[in-house]
């Protein structure tokens, strides 16, 4: 049980189930919005993104095990406590089951056309994992989009299915705080992704694939590191000096949360130069997700 706990990431799951709820219970409901999710609703929108998420894991590990085997051999599950053909079926199992939710969901609200949503994130981690990862920054950029769609989907089932012409313009607004939000996910996760590609630079090469430090080395790969860095560092600087200035608690907490470990993530990037200076700045970007998306609770109890 505990091999397939790791095997489908349960730690990263239970982030995204959180931030979903997040979403709905601290974001949306501290405004009384106009909501089209119920209880259950959520429930089952949780149930999909997580499920297809965990076949993503799935299948990424299916894929990675000759890399795992040299950037890190006591963490390979496939082939050693699970073998490749369960944990396929599991593959399988997951992603019919986060499909079917997704299109169940999607005839709730009425919006059957939602139900593509699904079939593509499940399709491309699919395409990820075999194709797309081993290529020169697409796999990071389409891996960070589907990070930043499993925050954005709450706004597109909760909010677009009750718009109407009387309350469109501040439904809209709440959906573009969602998408911040979603933004912010997709640019701390791609800075993470390249981290992680400079981390496993030896497995990686082995096994023949293209990422960024193999395809420009390791230096240069640091030095777009550090500058892309600093990108969610002015990001976080322009949103409490413009958006939320009046709001002290809020300041607060962004300065001391969310900026600070970020300029500490652009100061280590500058000097980077070990696997495990790199595998630190990742732990550390995954903190900074963590603590950004808690802020959602500023909405609520500020």
């Amino acid at each position: 049980m505990r091999s397939i706990l790791n095997l489908i990431r349960w730690k990263n799951l239970l982030m995204i189930a959180s931030v979903q709820l997040l979403i709905k219970y601290a974001f949306l409901g501290s405004f009384g919005v106009h909501t089209a999710l119920s209880e259950s609703g959520i429930t089952i929108l949780i149930l999909a993104t997580i499920c297809i998420a965990a076949a993503g894991n799935i299948i990424n590990d299916i894929y990675d095990v000759e890399t795992d085997l040299v950037n890190k051999p006591d963490k390979v599950i496939i082939g050693k406590s699970i073998s490749e053909k369960t944990a396929f079926t599991l593959f399988i199992v997951l992603n019919v089951l986060g499909v079917g939710l997704g299109y169940y969901l999607s005839y709730l609200v009425g919006k059957s056309a939602f139900f593509s949503i699904f079939v593509i994130i499940s399709a491309l981690l699919y395409v990820y994992a075999s194709y797309l990862k081993q290529t020169l920054l697409i796999g990071n950029i389409v891996i960070s989009v589907l990070v930043s769609l499993s925050v954005l989907i709450v706004g597109i089932f909760e909010l677009l299915p009750n718009i109407t012409p009387e309350n469109q313009q501040l439904q809209l607004v709440y959906f573009k705080m969602i998408l911040n939000y979603a933004i912010f996910a997709f640019m701390i996760n791609l800075i993470r992704e390249i981290a992680k590609d400079i981390e496993d630079i030896d497995g990686d090469y082995k096994a023949g694939m293209n990422t960024l430090p193999i395809a420009i080395g390791r230096v240069r790969a640091s030095n777009i590191l550090f500058a892309l860095s600093l990108v969610p560092v002015l990001a976080v600087v322009y949103y409490v000096v413009y958006k939320i200035y009046q709001n002290q608690t809020a300041v607060i907490y962004f300065l001391a949360g969310v900026l600070a470990p970020l300029i500490y993530i652009s100061i280590k990037a500058f000097g980077a130069k070990t696997k495990k200076h790199f595998h630190h700045m990742s732990n550390m970007l995954k903190l900074v997700m963590l603590l950004g998306m808690l802020s959602l609770l500023l909405y609520k109890y500020a």
